[in-house]
């Protein structure tokens, strides 16, 4: 989801968390007994996902692991939705307010280095980002809470999104309808985060997360012969100097009130060793919290385009899309995850930071109801274990499964009980 490969562990993915990342081990608390029942199955569930990882609309096996659980246990609507994705909902014997929690399922295109048991067994596939823990706390709350629906008020929507890496997956789960029959009054939903201390967890009110843009440039010149460049208009030194000349947008053209990162992904471009390249393709993402940002942004990514394109001789191609808005925290569902934070794991673990130029389309759901998205601490406890999300070696600390699902229990039956 966010950050870039590196091959350094990485001690603070975070780094502006407020809070005492670096301050000894604490004792987690203790969770119920139904739910610390239901560890080694967590574990043993979060693992054999892990194996078995689906890219971005692909995630048919998960799907198939989801719904099967859910309908063993007898919960209700359990369906597919979204073509790779799925449902259940949860009704409380008493009417009531309803409830959606979310987990992502899918996983990136990143060939696993961890020597562990459970490491991928799919070439160039891997639950590098946590999705695989999110889908098993998300199975034990929807287990747990079916067990207690005699006691709730209320109900509670499933909701087991695919495609959350390559954005579009929470969009197709509301054209399905989840968010009606019964209409959700709130969301909620959690990321693990493995460079928190395990048993933190990291919050915070308003923008949360970034608005992703994505860009794909083109830039055409006029191929040739290497031994005659005089002849030619080389695409590759155009987009060299395109790339270079972008980096200007934040740096020079950007206030520094305002938050924006501009990043190339990828290049593309050339046929073999002599032959001037004809065409470029380079992608890359715009992170801004604010659109008229954004539209300034564009209006001089074209600027620079233009101008460089023109001094070389080449031409350009731009496009662009958002696919998700700003991820944007409600104030009240906020306070309910932070006074239940301080509950549970006392105010030590409850830690905040400033917003993330990341990006998640949990913000589609917020977008149309009020709830908050937080992440929960699942540092791993061996230094040498602990790499950044995205990366081949990236792992989390497996207890955070079960203080997590203890977490998000109570969650549910403060919202349902408020």
């Amino acid at each position: 989801m966010m950050g870039a490969l590196d091959q350094r562990p990485c001690d603070s993915y975070f780094p502006e968390v407020q809070g005492p990342m670096s301050a000894p081990p604490r004792r987690l608390p203790a969770a119920r007994p139904a739910v610390r029942r239901l560890t080694a199955e967590l574990v043993a569930l979060r693992r054999d996902l892990h194996r078995h990882p689906e890219l971005s609309w692909q995630e048919r096996r998960t799907q198939e692991v989801v719904l099967d659980r859910l309908r063993a246990w007898g919960v209700e609507d359990a369906r597919p939705i979204a073509d790779t994705g799925a449902t259940a909902l949860v009704r409380g014997a008493r009417p009531g307010r309803t409830l959606l929690w979310r987990a992502d399922m899918d996983a990136l295109p990143v060939q696993e280095r961890n020597e562990v048991e459970y490491a991928s067994a799919v070439p160039g596939v891997m639950h590098a980002c946590g999705h695989d823990g999110h889908v098993a706390i998300a199975l034990g709350l929807a287990r747990l809470i079916h067990e207690r629906r005699g006691s709730l008020a209320g109900s509670v929507r499933f909701v087991f999104q695919p495609a959350e890496e390559s954005a579009g997956g929470a969009q197709r789960c509301i054209e399905a309808g989840v968010l009606e029959e019964p209409a959700v009054d709130a969301a909620l939903g959690l990321h693990i985060d493995a460079d928190a201390p395990t048993g933190d967890v990291v919050v915070m009110a308003g923008p949360a997360f970034a608005a992703p843009t994505a860009i794909a440039i083109t830039i055409r010149g006029r191929g040739g012969h290497a031994a005659q460049p005089d002849q030619a208009v080389d695409a590759i030194v155009a987009a060299s100097q395109a790339v270079a000349a972008l980096q200007t947008v934040v740096s020079r053209s950007t206030s520094p009130s305002d938050t924006v990162v501009l990043t190339i992904g990828t290049i593309e471009g050339g046929e073999r060793h002599n032959i001037i390249a004809e065409q470029v393709r380079m992608t890359g993402t715009i992170r801004t919290f604010d659109g008229r940002v954004l539209e300034r942004t564009l209006r001089r990514v074209e600027d620079v385009l233009a101008g460089v394109t023109a001094a070389m001789g080449a031409e350009y191609e731009l496009s662009h899309y958002t696919s998700c808005p700003v991820l944007v925290n409600d104030a009240g569902m906020t306070a309910l995850v932070e006074r239940e934070a301080r509950a549970f794991f006392g105010e030590e673990g409850l830690l905040r930071r400033a917003p993330s130029t990341g990006a998640d389309d949990m913000a589609c759901f917020l977008e149309r109801v009020p709830g908050c998205y937080f992440f929960l601490g699942a540092r791993p406890r061996q230094r040498s274990r602990r790499f950044p999300h995205h990366h081949p070696s990236f792992d989390f600390d497996e207890r955070a499964l079960t203080v997590g699902l203890e977490f998000a229990l109570r969650l549910v039956e403060a919202y349902l009980s408020s």
